[in-house]
């Protein structure tokens, strides 16, 4: 009995140890889990949700890209049901910036299987996207970093640029309400009463790369997987400046005439006053209508920035 007694006294202890560390906020449909830290430093959760939903830094991020200069190493998977690749592509580029223009130089390529059709161009749409997103084939001329007022829309778009576009909405803008996509649009905005509701929350300090982050991770809740697409979202956020540091994110839905599901790694450096992505890894399986399943994993690591030459 004595035994019991005491077994019951350490269980009280360490529950409410543990319940001292964490502390639960609400603020409309929002459950956040505060750790003990960030309970200690006094955060304003209200303030730093509002501030992360207006988030561009991000975006700004990608949008850097077009106006530096970089090195990138290329790799991209095309695999089968098995898991095995069956077209593979690994090369090395350099991305060259003058006043107004870029151009890109493919330094090395090696490339196995049926990577490329008979005219050159990629077999695969998840290479296409790749492709869209970090290599250059001509010079492009008159871009800007700027983000302030700059919205993706599928207006006017069709085919491969209308997919490219509908990635690009769900590449930078998770968590994000998106128009344009059918039947998954509005479950992308999770910040929504009615889709916030469906995630579990928390918020915690701590280190990424040395820098101070705020870890802002939202889940769905068991259930409601089939009512959302961003299933998991985890980021880090400079705790001083609340520049994205780094980002992991799971997406995932299934419409009938088209399926997928999706892990990203983001994660980004420094360079001069430039927030810029340095590593990019991207694993997806996909199956829309009229086009086979493609399972595609790809990896990109950009280095050696510098400006204009």
């Amino acid at each position: 009995m004595v035994h019991k007694i005491f077994l019951l006294v350490i269980y009280f202890l360490l529950a409410k140890a543990s319940y001292s560390q964490d502390s639960i906020v609400q603020f409309g449909s929002k459950i956040i889990t505060l750790s003990e830290v960030v309970v200690n430093n006094k955060l304003n959760v209200p303030a730093f949700i509002d501030r992360i939903k207006e988030d561009t830094s991000f975006y700004k991020a990608f949008r850097n890209l077009r106006v530096l200069g970089f090195t990138a190493i290329n790799d991209i998977r095309m695999n089968n049901s098995e898991g095995e690749p069956k077209a593979t592509l690994r090369s090395k580029t350099i991305q060259k910036r003058t006043p107004n223009c870029r151009t890109m130089e493919k330094l090395e390529e090696t490339v196995t299987g049926n990577m490329y059709n008979s005219e050159g161009a990629f077999n695969y749409y998840t290479a296409q996207m790749y492709a869209s997103l970090f290599f250059t084939n001509d010079s492009i001329c008159g871009e800007t970093n700027i983000v302030n007022g700059k919205h993706f829309t599928v207006a006017g778009k069709s085919g491969m640029e209308k997919h490219k576009e509908q990635l690009k909405m769900l590449f930078f803008n998770p968590g994000k309400r998106i128009r344009g996509i059918p039947f998954l649009g509005d479950k992308t905005a999770i910040y929504d009463e009615d889709m916030a509701e469906k995630y579990n929350m928390s918020i915690d300090l701590d280190e990424y790369n040395k820098t101070s982050c705020y870890i802002f991770k939202q889940q769905v809740k068991p259930g409601e997987e089939a009512n959302v697409v961003l299933d998991e979202m985890t980021t880090w956020f400079n705790d001083k400046t609340y520049e994205v540091v780094a980002r992991n994110y799971t997406l995932s839905y299934d419409a009938g005439f088209y399926d997928f599901k999706v892990n990203m790694e983001v994660t980004m450096a420094k360079y001069k006053n430039y927030l810029v992505p340095s590593l990019i890894r991207y694993n997806g399986n996909w199956k829309a209508v009229f086009k086979k399943r493609e399972r595609g994993v790809f990896t990109a690591t950009l280095f050696d920035f510098h400006q204009a030459e």
